[in-house]
């Protein structure tokens, strides 16, 4: 048995998000059949689909943010008018008010709590918490440099109220739609079975990045760039999720690529505007072939010519439906060109079309795709053997991403290697949502925990995604907060669990001498089970 629940406990927690508590059984079952567990979801390829009502597609929440910005400059034209306040600009938080994903969540019973559900009093109580709260800008006790930069009114809680009261804003559909998609996908990861396919969503879009951050259509666009073209290629082929990747409107205007103009093209030479090479870079450097991957500046410069004219249609709907993707035939530059030692005829739409998939197809994609995937679910300095059979696996099935996936599940590397690596912090808020068997209600809760452990949901620092390492995961500072969470979501709900049946459902008799012993001799409910959670058993995958 404890052979078979060693393997239970990596079938949960290095290929998915842990075991859920409650009568899932999934310890059980994952201690029955280890591999056969974690494989069952391969087989369901319509399950990573993500439907939810309310959901739109990208050219429908396009066509949302362009009325909306129109709502907006009505309303601050009118206010303008009138002379009362306005509205700020699109995207933009009036003072006071939270941005979207940030400030205090309501009260709910669907998530892991955080920092900003403790009430003002335990505060004080908690060494860990001021550090928290300042960092996410709710601290009881505002700091003198806060004082000086807020209105003096603000500062007197018997303060006058304006003298006139904000004009009608219309509502931030922007906001409304990234929580909205934030809380599909968490639903979706803390329910799933064994949560391997969610896993590997979370992997691809994290290496086919886009950035929330970069403005409104990244924002709303975010969770719909995960659905449409990351979720339904998971399970198929490579080729098809690069292309569907590079041809959405999300990535076009993270990478700007809706800017870039061919030199000879009729609107390059119109508007005296040329290339913009940032999506052609981070298609070679980031997404396909690597760093050390073979190419030249010059390779980066052709790619960025061959996929002039890829864009989305604006507001205006000039080129078509606004939203969607389009390809502008007088922006892209006329002519044959020579990338990575072959030469792609002038055709069009098709000429970036077959360049995509012969890179899809280099040596040199295989190695990176497969070495990253390794690192990802094993360790950080993957077994090189494993490496290897996951290119060859990649080569020979023309980039079959399911055929890959299984690989490395039949591998015994990926379960003879010590769970050493750190959840990141995505992974522990789900992991422990599952185990307290809280489905979220509300993605509040989460999307300031991430915003305070560093991982702000889809909103990566730059184009090469959140790191996937040890070192980004397991700092002194991040793990400290990771205990403040930990220890909050122990006084909310100690009281309706025990730790030690959390511990059973988590990892059984996997769980070391010294984890149980020391949840044993806590010295109350709220501390066992905030022990609990940052124990290896919840931690490490």
């Amino acid at each position: 048995m404890a052979r078979d629940s060693q393997a239970a406990l990596v079938a949960l927690n290095r290929f998915g998000f842990g075991a859920r508590g409650g009568a899932s059984g999934d310890f059980i079952n994952a201690a029955s059949d280890p591999r056969g567990f974690v494989k069952s979801e391969l087989g369901r390829p319509n399950g990573v689909r993500l439907e939810a009502p309310g959901l739109q597609s990208t050219p429908q929440l396009g066509q949302a943010v362009f009325e909306y910005q129109a709502q907006v400059k009505a309303a601050r034209e009118a206010a303008a008018k009138s002379g009362t306040p306005g509205e700020s600009k699109p995207g933009e938080s009036k003072p006071g008010e939270a941005k979207p994903g940030e400030g205090p969540p309501p009260q709910t019973q669907g998530a892991p709590p955080t920092p900003a559900d403790q009430k003002p009093a335990a505060r004080r109580n908690l060494s860990l918490n001021a550090v928290a709260m300042d960092i996410a800008g709710q601290s009881p006790q505002m700091k003198a440099s806060d004082a000086a930069a807020k209105p003096a009114d603000a500062m007197q809680p018997n303060a006058a109220p304006p003298a006139a009261k904000p004009a009608p804003q219309p509502l931030n559909v922007i906001q409304k739609t990234f929580r909205a998609e934030a809380l599909a996908r968490l639903q979706r990861a803390t329910l799933a079975d064994c949560g391997f396919t969610e896993r590997l969503v979370a992997f691809w879009s994290n290496h086919f990045c886009i950035s929330a951050a970069k403005g409104e259509l990244a924002r709303i666009w975010a969770g719909s760039f995960e659905r449409e073209a990351i979720r339904p290629h998971v399970l198929g082929r490579f080729a098809d999720m690069l292309k569907a990747v590079e041809q959405h409107p999300a990535m076009l205007f993270f990478l700007d690529n809706q800017q870039s103009l061919g030199p000879d093209s009729r609107a390059g030479q119109n508007r005296k505007r040329g290339l913009n090479e940032n999506l052609a870079r981070e298609i070679m450097e980031l997404h396909t072939l690597g760093v050390n991957g073979g190419y030249t500046q010059e390779d980066v410069t052709s790619l960025a010519r061959i996929i002039t004219g890829w864009t989305f249609a604006g507001r205006q709907g000039r080129l078509g439906e606004p939203g969607n993707f389009v390809f502008n035939a007088n922006a892209h530059q006329p002519g044959p060109q020579g990338l990575l030692g072959k030469t792609y005829d002038a055709a069009g739409l098709a000429q970036g079309e077959a360049a995509l998939a012969d890179i899809a197809r280099h040596p040199s994609t295989a190695n990176f795709i497969a070495t990253k995937f390794a690192r990802h679910f094993v360790a950080d300095d993957p077994p090189p053997a494993l490496v290897a059979r996951l290119r060859d696996v990649f080569t020979k099935t023309d980039g079959d991403l399911k055929a890959l996936a299984t690989a490395l599940v039949d591998s015994n590397e990926a379960w003879t290697a010590p769970l050493t690596k750190m959840r990141s912090p995505y992974e522990f808020l789900v992991a422990s949502g599952r185990l307290l068997a809280r489905v979220p209600e509300d993605p509040g809760q989460y999307l300031n925990s991430l915003n305070l452990l560093g991982q702000p949901l889809w909103s990566p620092a730059g184009p090469n995604g959140f790191p996937d390492t040890n070192a980004a995961w397991a700092a002194p500072e991040g793990m400290k907060l990771r205990l403040d969470i930990a220890v909050q979501i122990g006084s909310r709900l100690s009281n309706n669990m025990d730790p030690l049946d959390l511990l059973e459902f988590a990892a059984a008799d996997a769980a070391s001498t010294e984890t149980r012993r020391t949840i044993e001799r806590a010295e109350s409910r709220q501390q066992a089970l905030a022990l609990l959670l940052m124990s290896p058993e919840l931690q490490r995958r």
